[in-house]
């Protein structure tokens, strides 16, 4: 699937996802003016108020990097067809707000300077430009009398438009190390007027990003192959697989549902779940983009805050249980998750066990074991249960399995919203 070397992305496996548009003023998500069927003309009064005086992306960047995010990835268009750079082919951008500045320039900077790689979402969807077709998913699809009036909108002008705001993303902001489109719908059921490659002239569009940008990761979002695949606000069941063979791959999620931000959205995740994702994830051979939507002031959400901070706690114990590793063969018990780098397999209980968890297939193999928050030992028996004079007494899934190690665990659950046992494997 991928021509780009994609070995630092497996390898940072958790970055930080940025929505940020003229959405934050209404504050009721960021496709609300689909969802209110908003004239364009009335949408566009937003940018005479988007002043985002407290936009400080030098203290986003130190949250992002306490919470062990190493990449991110920021809107400069999301669907709207707002620019948050100084674009020259569109009027409807940051520089022309009360802001007067090309904001993205100052994320891009604070971000890299921080050690993050970059990367850039653009929209291949735009329900500001004049040559935008009016079709199943743009605010006025459902007002004939607009449709009628434009229906000689041409896509082939908006190309023009899409390749030129690329081209000028991939050579105005130093190194790129991603490039995130968003999206195809071409062929989906009931997608009338949808769009996909031949619309995008995504193969155009592919070469030019790789020759402006040797080496840059490209997601599957242009309705052809890209470098990984990017499953949205789902956890895959197991290792995403093309042809047999696990390909690259990154959950996009939302702390709380909405990717702009949303002020009356208060149903934000877990630190605990948040958690359990990204080791999820890790365990299948995934990365985690989690999101935020900065408000109009260009203030993170607190609740957004409080929860990469309570992540950041976590990371700061158990980094290396997810930073560089990936998923091992060994099966892990119920409840649990293996990720594995090295010869160090790592435990992830999601749920405390009563003193005991019985690692299956792996009598022989463990040479120690110790909880990774405070690095204290963890005892361990070995037992080849299918031998067992008792085996009548025993769990019956257990003694078929065979071989097994058990861990004697302390009876009180450790101060960690995933408490992690690292096992040290023989060579």
């Amino acid at each position: 699937m991928t021509s780009s070397d994609t070995t630092w992305f497996t390898d940072a496996r958790f970055g930080l996802f940025v929505h940020w548009g003229l959405y934050a003023l209404p504050a009721r998500h960021e496709w609300m003016q689909k969802r209110e069927e908003i004239h364009p003309d009335d949408y566009a009064r937003y940018a005479d108020y988007f002043d985002p005086d407290r936009f400080d992306p030098v203290a986003w960047a130190e949250e992002a990097w306490n919470a062990g995010m190493r990449y991110t990835v920021i809107t400069t268009k999301h669907h709207e067809g707002f620019a948050l750079w100084d674009s020259t082919v569109t009027e409807f951008k940051a520089t022309n707000t009360p802001a007067g500045r090309d904001l993205l320039r100052e994320f891009v900077d604070a971000f890299r300077a921080r050690g993050f790689r970059i990367g850039l979402y653009h929209s291949l969807i735009d329900w500001h430009h004049p040559e935008f077709p009016v079709d199943c998913i743009h605010p006025m699809h459902a007002n004939e009398e607009f449709k009628a009036k434009e229906a000689g909108r041409d896509i082939t002008a908006y190309a023009d438009c899409l390749h030129a705001q690329v081209r000028e993303l991939l050579t105005g902001y130093g190194r790129i190390d991603i490039l995130w489109f968003d999206f195809s719908y071409a062929g989906r059921p009931n997608a009338w007027g949808g769009k996909g490659k031949d619309d995008w002239r995504s193969e155009e569009l592919l070469a030019m990003a790789r020759e402006l940008q040797p080496g840059i990761l490209v997601n599957d979002r242009l309705d052809v192959p890209g470098d990984f695949t990017t499953p949205e606000q789902f956890q895959p069941s197991g290792p995403l697989l093309q042809d047999g063979s696990p390909v690259v791959w990154e959950a996009c999620q939302t702390i709380n549902g909405s990717w702009g931000y949303d002020r009356d959205n208060r149903a934000f995740k877990s630190p605990e779940l948040l958690v359990r994702m990204l080791i999820d994830g890790v365990s299948k051979g995934g990365n985690l983009l989690l999101n935020v939507g900065p408000n109009g002031r260009g203030d993170l959400d607190p609740a957004s805050v409080e929860r990469l901070r309570a992540v950041a706690d976590w990371m700061a114990l158990h980094e290396r249980a997810v930073r560089g590793a990936g998923p091992s063969t060994h099966p892990a018990p119920a409840d649990c998750r293996y990720t594995q780098r090295g010869n160090r397999l790592y435990l992830h209980l999601f749920t405390w066990p009563l003193r005991h968890v019985h690692l299956a297939g792996l009598a022989g193999k463990v040479a120690y074991a110790q909880l990774l928050h405070d690095a204290s030992e963890v005892r361990f028996q070995e037992r080849d249960d299918s031998d067992s004079a008792h085996s009548n007494l025993e769990d019956p899934t257990l003694a078929a399995l065979g071989h097994t190690v058990t861990l004697t665990l302390p009876d009180h659950r450790p101060d960690a919203v995933v408490p992690v046992v690292e096992i040290f494997l023989r060579d």
